[in-house]
């Protein structure tokens, strides 16, 4: 996830023949010829491109993450987000649309309440705001709460300013006695010795306290150091390698960019800026690091975390560029902007293999690994990706070590905005669909149909923060959490 510099679709299918086609995917050399027109589809024959819905006149910024919770779908901006129904999935429409400036706006839904991440400094935390430097003790960045209860007209309810701002934002539910309370893990990192609220060294995290019964008195409750200074490592954390040059620098960790936890197994995983970290969790406003991961030869900027189902395997992912640059091409090869696969052996995080889309990207498509979700299928560990102008991946990573792609769906380059700034920000499986939210172009709705993945069709959810895993029925079929089949004619 980035702050971009700132700033007529034709459909064609890829015609590959049968089922052994589709399964030798990951093993045809990407050509630069391969690569599609300005606004070109492209897709295996396994992927059903079901409808778009283009982005809110309104919302003049681009699309970033999204959340699902019964038959809507939020989805943030970084002028604010948008609520759609997605009760019949080829029929999605918009409901309604917020303006509140404020990036990077990503979204989390619990009960009747939306969270949304502010990383970008304010002059104040009202929806009126405008952009104020960090440098001004007055500036606001952190978290806003909005009550989502009349999908037609959320109301803002409440403002928590956190130190450095909140890129990303983690929903931690209570439990137990604690249950009628959820916590947020805000991520946020770039420290200055200019900006009072955001001082080096910056290696924690905010933990927010937000009482269901009472959202407007949420707060900071902790401020874990994650990375303490050591002997070795006096500013805690990897120092990274400000010597090297990009693609080959590794980022100094100074906070975390993303934090996915897995609350029943009372585990998370952090993606750190330079490093990947495991947590133990069971005590929410206390976390605890419990391993540490590094890659100083092939990751850059360790972006984002996802458990597979049985929670013994960590996928981590690798912004190389920040988002906003071509790497998805011969000169930067198949294992940099890539996907990390790390199996939990003894408590620590084991590599076992690199994944990376095999087309070819042009030189004026941002493409990158970037956000994702479980497809729940029993006894498999299968993932749908965004990659930016590199579109959206649904790989099979059961055998860890060997990551293969069984499905693609991508455009062209994106002639609607500048170069390198376009393509799907996150791309989650949810009751049957994949949605894509894309930066310019609006929200997709995709489905895959392939014997691999059609178990999945079965395994029904209520709930979807891609960042807060819950185990999926590992039957793979029937109901999950009470909530039934829709009629998408």
């Amino acid at each position: 996830m980035f702050t971009p510099l700132r700033k007529g679709l034709s459909g064609r299918f890829l015609v590959v023949a049968g089922v052994a086609a589709v399964m030798a995917l990951s093993t045809v050399p990407a050509q630069a010829a391969d690569i599609p027109a300005p606004g070109e589809i492209v897709m295996s024959p396994n992927i059903e491109h079901v409808t778009n819905v283009p982005k809110p006149a309104a919302l003049t910024d681009i699309h970033t993450d999204m959340a699902f919770q019964g038959d809507y779908a939020y989805v943030g901006n970084y002028t604010g987000f948008s609520i759609y129904d997605i009760r019949k999935p080829k029929k999605t429409s918009l409901v309604s649309s917020v303006i509140c400036p404020g990036g990077q706006m990503d979204v989390a839904v619990y009960g009747n309440l939306l969270f949304g991440a502010v990383d970008s400094s304010r002059n104040n935390d009202s929806c009126s705001s405008t952009s104020q430097s960090a440098s001004v003790k007055e500036s606001w960045e952190g978290v806003r709460i909005f009550d989502i209860s009349d999908k037609k007209n959320p109301k803002y309810v409440k403002a928590v300013e956190t130190n450095c701002g909140s890129h990303t934002l983690t929903l931690v539910p209570g439990k137990g006695r604690d249950r009628r309370n959820v916590y947020l893990y805000i991520s946020s990192y770039s420290p200055s010795a200019s900006f009072p609220d955001c001082k080096p060294p910056h290696d924690l995290i905010s933990i927010v306290k937000v009482p269901l019964a009472d959202p407007a008195a949420a707060s900071v409750v902790n401020t874990p150091v994650l990375f303490p200074p050591t002997e070795e490592e006096p500013n805690g954390g990897n120092p990274g390698e400000p010597d090297k040059q990009y693609p080959y620098r590794t980022s100094a960790t100074t906070g975390c960019h993303d934090i996915t936890v897995f609350p029943e197994k009372n585990i998370a995983a952090g993606a750190c800026m330079g490093e990947g970290i495991l947590m133990d969790i069971s005590d929410p406003v206390n976390p605890k690091v419990t391993a540490t991961a590094r890659d100083d030869e092939n990751f850059a900027f360790w972006h984002s975390a996802t458990f597979n189902n049985a929670g013994t395997k960590v996928v981590f992912t690798d912004e190389l560029g920040g988002g906003g640059a071509a790497t998805c091409n011969a000169a930067i090869g198949p294992n940099r902007g890539a996907n990390a696969y790390y199996d939990l052996a003894g408590g620590q995080l084991a590599f076992k293999g690199y994944f990376k889309i095999p087309r070819h990207q042009a030189d004026t498509e941002n493409c990158v690994a970037h956000n994702g979700s479980l497809i729940p299928v029993k006894g498999k560990d299968i993932m749908v990706q965004a990659w930016y102008q590199g579109g959206i991946s649904v790989v099979d990573f059961t055998d860890s070590a060997n990551p293969q792609e069984i499905a693609f769906f991508e455009r062209g380059p994106d002639s609607t905005a500048p170069a390198l700034d376009g393509g799907f920000w996150s791309a989650y499986y949810y009751n049957g669909y994949i949605y894509g939210s894309d930066f310019n172009l609006g929200l997709d709705v995709l489905k895959i149909n392939d014997p691999r993945t059609n178990k999945a069709k079965g395994v029904k959810v209520d709930i979807l923060n891609a960042q807060t895993q819950a185990s999926y029925a590992e039957r793979g079929h029937g109901d999950h959490d009470g909530h039934g089949d829709h009629d998408d004619d």
